[in-house]
């Protein structure tokens, strides 16, 4: 049987009945165990105590375990089940985070993973790094990093394989993982205003492997390409695209536009030679003057460009080949394509 009343703190008192077991321990709290008398040592005497003394504030302290089988208890008011709590994203001992926020700042955050990856972004842009995980046999090739983020208050973490496969999500971490601020993406006005006399960037319409990524953006900064024109620049953030890059992620710039048509055609009023990609019809490659200015455009693998952004292109070029394949893989005509770029304008 249950019953409450509030006291004079305004905390609500829990009265139940006791078990026996209860009963049994006087003066102690059954709850922690604290407060039991000590057993008495063989030929220790126990003070006398007058019947009539009282402990200090005057109450007998074994008055309110005497033989009444309640018991009381104090909980703060109007407490919440435990079912109820509030979450706090599962930092113990903290106060309420809003999920909200956690899920914005999920939102501006990724993971980036790969020792080349991760030490390309640590000397490039350090400041975007959040936390950090490492196994200890890298550490000594990070000890710039591990001082970094020690010197700036940024938490890292030496683990073992299992618990950096759990931070990264990944078994292909490399020993290393970063949580890192993502970039945005520039403005294809911005890029505009920047950019020089020679200029190649590469067009991405509906590429969503992470490791085609990679690939290409590693024949980007190998070939001195530097911008790319996305729909979602989240993707080139991912950390398999990243891993994949070997360090070439951190040597390219996301380019944005309204849309990725309204991109090429902003490209396109500024003097750039709009550039598409086909393996069955184009002139051949080897046999073409690629100008100094353009936007190569690549489509995805399975079905290439889509008929509206093939229609916008100034020049179409295809790679010339054996015939006993369809075509190659977009990552390897990438960097087929920006190799002969960069030899005619090198």
């Amino acid at each position: 049987m249950n019953d409450e009343f509030k006291g004079k703190r305004g905390k609500v008192k829990v009265m139940y009945v006791r078990g026996d077991d209860e009963k049994s321990t006087k003066g102690g709290n059954p709850r922690t165990g604290k407060g039991a008398p000590r057993p008495q040592q063989d030929g220790a005497r126990r003070p006398a105590r007058n019947a009539d003394s009282k402990p200090r504030g005057g109450r007998d302290r074994d008055e309110g375990h005497s033989d009444s089988p309640w018991r009381i208890v104090s909980r703060a008011p109007n407490a919440v089940a435990a079912d109820d709590k509030p979450d706090h994203g599962g930092i113990s001992g903290k106060s309420y985070i809003d999920p909200e926020q956690i899920r914005r700042q999920r939102m501006e955050e990724t993971r980036v993973y790969g020792e080349n990856a991760c030490q390309a972004l640590f000397q490039i842009r350090p400041e975007c790094i959040v936390r950090a995980w490492f196994i200890q046999s890298v550490t000594p090739r990070f000890r710039e990093a591990l001082k970094y983020m020690a010197a700036n208050r940024k938490a890292y973490h030496i683990v073992d394989e299992a618990e950096l496969q759990k931070a990264s999500g990944t078994e292909h971490h490399g020993g290393v993982c970063f949580l890192i601020k993502k970039r945005s993406g520039m403005p294809v006005s911005e890029w505009l205003s920047t950019a020089g006399e020679k200029d190649c960037v590469l067009a991405l319409e509906d590429i969503g492997n992470p490791h085609n990524l990679g690939g290409i953006m590693r024949s980007c900064a190998h070939f001195g390409v530097k911008g790319l024109l996305v729909d979602d620049v989240s993707m080139l953030e991912s950390g398999a695209a990243a891993r994949t890059a070997e360090g070439g992620a951190e040597h390219v710039q996301a380019i944005s536009g309204d849309s990725f048509a309204a991109g090429l055609s902003a490209f396109r009023k500024a003097g750039y030679t709009i550039v598409t990609t086909s393996s069955h019809k184009g002139v051949l490659l080897f046999r073409t003057e690629l100008p100094t200015k353009m936007v190569l455009v690549l489509g995805q693998e399975r079905d290439g460009l889509s008929d509206s952004i093939f229609d916008q292109g100034d020049l179409s070029v295809s790679i010339g080949g054996t015939g006993k394949v369809e075509s190659l893989n977009v990552s390897v005509a990438a960097g087929v394509l920006l190799a002969e770029w960069w030899r005619q304008n090198a």
